[in-house]
């Protein structure tokens, strides 16, 4: 089976290139070597490429920039994944494709389900939600995976910022009135390459999981909010180990604004991931601590 891994040198690319390495080969690109916002070089490339299985892990994730940016975000996040779902549709193999929980306003109780109805707050929620529509719409094969307060140890994410801050800082201020759940750049790179493997079994086995495409919530489980994660980040990881003194206060959103209004309420319901495919991803705190104990370059 051939795999190609868009976003190579993203938090979930980098993994997504371990993952699926025993399924069979693996060519991973990024830019600049391609530009995805380039739908015309995107469709030409993944067409050359004639993978079994396409799996998109880049997106534009600036998430204020989006909001005095959003024709770009929405080039990158909306229309890009409609070009290589088409393309993958023509060739009869499977799309894959990362969402996120910024396609709900956050104003419900309770964990969000696969049929609430989608009202982004902000432009990359817009895009992203375009994004999901373009690869449903092109008819093929298709998993959309929405995801939330993704973290590892490359790139840019919160962990690592509150890893630095914690060891500069004696007092931190972090917002403690949205909730959500911290998920694992592996996780959202080992449940899919443990779906995709059944793609390489028999026809039968390509058709039922044709018939189980659609969208997908995948978090690690359990929930917090990003108060009581900075403090399970403090209180974790070994590098802290001199620094657990460090206060972390908690505030409200109001007192921290920012450009992208953020939903107040991003806790996503994994049920269906369960019961499709029988698949449970770890509990966020386990998933945390395993990252924290892990060198800080990999």
């Amino acid at each position: 089976m051939k795999c190609l891994v868009i976003g190579a040198n993203g938090q979930v690319g980098f993994e997504l290139q371990r993952a699926l390495a025993p399924l069979g080969s693996v060519v991973a690109i990024d830019y600049p070597e391609l530009d995805i916002a380039d739908e015309s070089a995107l469709a030409s490339y993944v067409r050359a490429q004639a993978p079994d299985v396409l799996v998109n892990a880049a997106a534009y994730t600036a998430v204020d920039k989006a909001e005095t940016d959003e024709a770009t975000a929405m080039a990158v996040n909306g229309l890009a994944p409609g070009a290589m779902a088409r393309e993958m549709a023509a060739l009869g193999g499977l799309m894959v494709h990362y969402s996120t929980d910024y396609v709900f306003d956050g104003a419900r109780v309770g964990a969000w389900t696969e049929e609430d109805v989608p009202a982004p707050l902000n432009a990359y929620g817009r895009t992203k939600l375009a994004g999901e529509q373009a690869v449903a719409a092109a008819g093929g094969a298709h998993l959309i995976f929405r995801t939330a307060w993704v973290y590892g140890r490359r790139g840019g994410n919160f962990m690592l910022t509150m890893l630095r801050l914690m060891k500069e800082r004696d007092e931190l201020r972090v917002v403690a009135d949205q909730h959500g759940t911290p998920t694992w750049c592996r996780t959202l790179a080992d449940v899919p390459a443990a779906i995709i493997s059944r793609w390489q079994g028999s026809a039968d086995a390509r058709r039922t999981l044709s018939t189980a495409s659609g969208v997908y919530h995948l978090t690690n489980s359990g929930s917090t909010t990003w108060h009581a994660y900075a403090c399970a980040i403090r209180d974790l990881a070994p590098e802290l180990a001199a620094r657990r003194h460090v206060q972390v206060h908690p505030i409200p959103a109001s007192a921290y604004p920012l450009p992208a209004t953020r939903p107040a309420n991003s806790v996503l319901d994994n049920g269906k991931l369960k019961r499709v495919f029988g698949i449970e991803a770890p509990h966020w705190q386990a998933a945390l601590e395993q990252c924290l104990a892990e060198p800080a370059s990999r």
